[in-house]
């Protein structure tokens, strides 16, 4: 029975006590006190692409350290809870619990948001916004609210699963919003750029959390923006990222998002309605967006860079929305595949990019190596389960 190796993964990060450097993160320079504002703007939208793109890991040299992020946290305490699911070893669920806690205590200012959200632990300059450190955003609080709950359920622990459920409330008094024509949850509190997968998760998690509180204006409110998505869904199932100009792609993991998302939909809601636009969704994933030798593409009209993140939301969407033995197959063709292509034996670890002409190694905590434990331990667990019922 082929498993994925995610220990190693999870032993580097335990020794980085789960920090680590982030792509995004160039702004945490120490380097940035001395002119705090050019932080904003073209300057700090370069700087950032500069960490970002250079296979030189710059930060130790710029005063840019490693650190905690929410969001890999979460990723790391799913991986976690799924391995004690399959091997019931309680030091999994201790150490889920500890970083749990850690969550709780992360929390974006209440006095401000009112409900439980989550930010990133950097200043993020991107073209569409500028977004201080901690300024809550939705994809990090939906990834830390999923954690909590899953934590929840394990352990009992009621400030996790109360914390989870409240971070709906915060997406809809925050983040609903109607703009040009639409009506959708925004990225983040104050911006209305309209992106598919940041809108379908937030709907995804009202759904969710309507179902558990028996809400049914946050399940109307839920529908109702996944709508929106699913009108705007092209005929051969692909959706490109967003609806500003510089949003008009199509990539794997963002695709990958887009039909995870609709699947809790429709399962908090126990509907149908959003059944053709997932297989439409799911048939375009799995033909444009995963190559005949199982490398999970960026993009659809472009392999490159081949990027762990994409590998590991096709083993996700595969193992979640479809779940049938020809896709598990497939989610392990590309795990082997991966494996083939980024992973490094001699660091025992993944690395971030490969391009045609030279690969990006920097190690990347959440970006790269929080959702490669998270997909491994996932795909070992159902792997387990699967071959017990049969």
């Amino acid at each position: 029975m082929f498993e994925a190796n995610s220990a190693e993964i999870l032993e580097n990060a335990r020794r980085d006590n789960f920090a680590g450097f982030d792509p995004f993160d160039g702004l945490n320079s120490k380097l940035f006190k001395l002119a705090p504002s050019l932080k904003k703007g073209i300057f700090g939208l370069a700087w950032i692409q500069l960490h970002k793109r250079s296979t030189l890991n710059l930060r130790p040299l710029l005063g840019v350290q490693k650190a905690r992020n929410p969001k890999g946290v979460g990723l790391f305490i799913l991986g976690l809870l799924e391995d004690y699911q399959r091997t019931g070893d309680a030091a999994f669920l201790k150490e889920a619990t500890r970083l749990g806690d850690w969550l709780l205590e992360q929390k974006s200012d209440q006095s401000v948001w009112k409900h439980a959200c989550w930010g990133y632990h950097f200043d993020w300059n991107a073209r569409a916004f500028f977004v201080p450190k901690g300024k809550p955003n939705i994809i990090t609080t939906i990834y830390v609210a999923q954690a909590l709950y899953a934590l929840g359920l394990e352990t009992g622990g009621q400030s996790y699963t109360n914390a989870a459920l409240d971070a709906a409330y915060f997406i809809v008094d925050s983040l609903y919003t109607e703009a040009d024509g639409r009506r959708f949850f925004a990225y983040i509190p104050g911006e209305d750029a309209f992106v598919h997968n940041a809108s379908l998760w937030g709907a995804a998690w009202v759904a969710f959390v309507g179902d558990k509180k028996s809400d049914d204006q946050f399940k109307e409110l839920a529908l109702k923006v996944a709508r929106q998505s699913v009108e705007e869904q092209a005929e051969d199932g692909s959706w490109v990222y967003g609806a500003r100009h510089h949003h008009q792609f199509i990539d794997g993991f963002h695709t990958g998002y887009n039909l995870e998302a609709l699947h809790i939909i429709r399962k908090a809601q126990g509907t149908s309605e959003f059944d053709d636009a997932i297989e439409r969704g799911l048939s375009y994933y799995k033909d444009k967006l995963i190559e005949d030798d199982g490398t999970a593409k960026y993009y659809d009209s472009n392999p490159y860079p081949l990027d762990m993140h994409s590998v590991t939301q096709v083993v996700i969407t595969l193992l979640k929305v479809s779940g049938s033995l020809e896709d598990r197959e497939l989610a392990r063709k590309v795990i082997e595949k991966s494996i083939e292509t980024l992973y490094m034996p001699a660091k025992k670890r993944f690395m971030y990019q490969k391009h045609k002409g030279v690969s990006n190694k920097v190690d990347y905590m959440r970006w790269t190596q929080a959702w490669v434990y998270y997909s491994f331990s996932y795909f070992n667990r159902t792997v387990a389960e699967q071959n017990e019922t049969n």
